[in-house]
């Protein structure tokens, strides 16, 4: 990775991250069509370099994040519309909800097995099951995040929504890691040892 590269994407997530508060400080003092071209300028490459990772990975289907956001705050910026940037986190989650849950099909491997594959290739039918659960518990946490980003939106002033989309949502996305984290040492102790440990622990209770 290029030192412009790893600047963007620096950048890019300071920007993701900080989002709300942009864009309640923007529109308290300026235009939409002015915060939503900064936040172009400021996003879009990161956000292009994200696409073009994505659609290099097994996780492909979440391309379609970066390109909703560049293109709904595209439109934004040509209809002057603060509405619009108001709803990126409900599209964010609308698309991250089609994403996860477009992998709960029959014949077709969940969301997060695809992330649990990257580092684990073998992956037992209690474990595939376990993440074919927790691919479902993620969709509902995007109809409930995505639901109340767009309620705060419509109806609530803007710190509110601000608040909300720029850290209890976070500390929401951090307690479904920690929970789901806890959960499956619980569930599979084998996996708190690691790979080569497994790996030995295998060889010695078979050569026992």
């Amino acid at each position: 990775m290029s030192l412009w590269s790893a600047v963007l994407r620096v950048v890019g997530a300071i920007a993701l991250l900080f989002y709300p508060v942009f864009v309640w400080l923007g529109l308290s003092a300026g235009s939409a069509r002015h915060v939503a071209l900064v936040l172009l300028l400021v996003m879009a490459p990161a956000l292009v370099l994200r696409l073009r990772q994505s659609a290099r990975q097994a996780v492909r289907g979440l391309a379609a994040v970066p390109l909703s956001i560049v293109a709904v705050l595209a439109v934004a910026a040509v209809l002057d519309a603060h509405d619009l940037i108001l709803a990126v986190p409900v599209c964010t989650n609308a698309v991250l909800l089609v994403a996860f849950g477009s992998t709960l099909r029959r014949g077709s491997m969940p969301m997060i097995e695809r992330f649990a594959r990257l580092t684990e290739k073998d992956l037992g039918p209690e474990q595939q099951a376990w993440c074919r659960l927790w691919t479902k518990a993620w969709c509902a946490f995007f109809v409930a995040n995505g639901a109340t980003a767009a309620a705060l939106a419509a109806l609530a002033p803007r710190s509110w929504w601000a608040l909300y989309n720029g850290l209890v949502c976070y500390g929401l996305i951090g307690a479904m890691f920690a929970l789901e984290w806890v959960l499956r040492r619980r569930r599979f102790p084998q996996l708190r040892h690691g790979k080569a440990d497994r790996e030995r622990i295998h060889h010695e209770e078979a050569g026992a």
